[in-house]
């Protein structure tokens, strides 16, 4: 079975001006690859498999949570603890038998980037972090395809397409990462719902866009949207005439600066020394403690830190973690600046915990 350009299902499409059916029939042909499953691939996904695109591919390691299910709509209740891209695939099941999904259950990486997007005819960035924007970037600069990214943070987000072949890039936009912290996660800093179908919406008419070859796509220009204002605004950007072309992918967690620190210890390392009592701060918020606690532990929250570090021995074996190893990269810098020189942050925080030391701890 394949997807059938001709079917009933996408006449309003077929009537609209300039459409008809020969960009059906590209849509029914295209292969497209989403990254993340996530916020913005829960609304990508379902809207490119209701247009009719013949191969959605979907790239994502992770698993459902609960947390997740406010704003990662392509999940439900029952898939909390599934694959995302199992839980993914069996939505566009649902919405047309007939539309292929591959999936790609691994995390993207300059060892698998390569190999995977030579298999496809544009790719949609729906990741979450630096370190794979840019890995998704120049995979695509190499592989000569175009790549339609989008972000989202707190009340905001913003959307372009990056085409070596026709325009500029990301990294035309963004030369230089941000400094590690310096922008917040969304486990931080948290996200409205919304704002991820607002965006996730852009990025599939994007797509449609470049495969129909109906309107203009968002090359050299940038969409960004205030869901508190309502309001959009369109920015302009070039090529950098300064910048070095891409020959090769490279490692972009040390691009990003977020290669593993020194004073970090894995959940098993953490593990085979609790024996030693090493003292554990714990530098989540207080409601966080209440659903997961690592036994002994002291609560500071990050934003409390600086005013109580006196209470804490200097010259102890500290242990600093939170829930994915992000606040406790802050809170270690800043003991280690106040003389810590034994502190380390556990890397992948209480989650890591959870996921290889104790399978029963509450997850959020």
């Amino acid at each position: 079975m394949s997807v059938d350009p001709a079917s009933e299902r996408y006449a309003r499409q077929r009537v609209l001006p300039g459409f008809g059916p020969a960009a059906q029939a590209k849509l029914a042909r295209a292969r497209i690859l989403v990254i993340g499953a996530g916020g913005l691939g829960s609304a990508v996904i379902p809207a490119l498999a209701a247009a009719g695109v013949g191969t959605i591919g979907i790239i994502d390691d992770d698993r459902v949570e609960e947390s997740n299910l406010a704003r990662q709509l392509i999940h439900g209740a029952a898939d909390v603890g599934s694959a995302k891209v199992a839980s993914a695939a069996a939505t566009v099941a649902g919405l047309d038998p007939a539309t292929v999904v591959e999936q790609h259950d691994s995390r993207l990486s300059p060892a698998n980037a390569l190999e995977l997007f030579d298999r496809y005819d544009l790719v949609i960035d729906g990741s979450d972090n630096f370190p794979t924007r840019y890995l998704a970037n120049d995979a695509a600069v190499l592989i000569g395809i175009p790549l339609v990214w989008g972000a989202v943070a707190q009340y905001g987000g913003q959307a372009g397409v990056s085409w070596a072949s026709v325009g500029p890039t990301y990294r035309d936009l963004f030369p230089v990462p941000p400094a590690p912290d310096s922008v917040e996660s969304c486990e931080v800093g948290g996200v409205l719902p919304t704002v991820c179908a607002v965006i996730g919406a852009i990025l599939a008419t994007e797509a449609i866009k470049i495969v129909t070859g109906v309107g203009t796509p968002l090359v050299g220009r940038v969409i960004t949207f205030d869901a508190l204002s309502g309001g959009f605004r369109e920015l302009a950007c070039e090529r950098d005439p300064t910048a070095l072309p891409i020959t090769g992918l490279v490692d972009y967690e040390a691009l990003c600066g977020l290669a593993p620190l020194a004073e970090s210890i894995t959940a098993a390392e953490l593990a085979s020394r609790l024996g030693d009592a090493p003292v554990l701060l714990d530098v989540r918020e207080s409601w966080e403690a209440e659903i997961a606690q690592l036994p002994g532990a002291l609560l500071i929250p990050l934003a409390s830190l600086g005013g109580a570090i006196d209470q804490l021995d200097p010259h102890a074996a500290v242990v600093v973690y939170c829930h994915h190893g992000i606040r406790s990269r802050s809170a270690l810098a800043l003991l280690r600046a106040r003389g810590f020189d034994h502190a380390q942050h556990l890397d992948g925080g209480i989650d890591a915990w959870a996921r290889e030391i104790d399978p029963t701890m509450a997850r959020y």
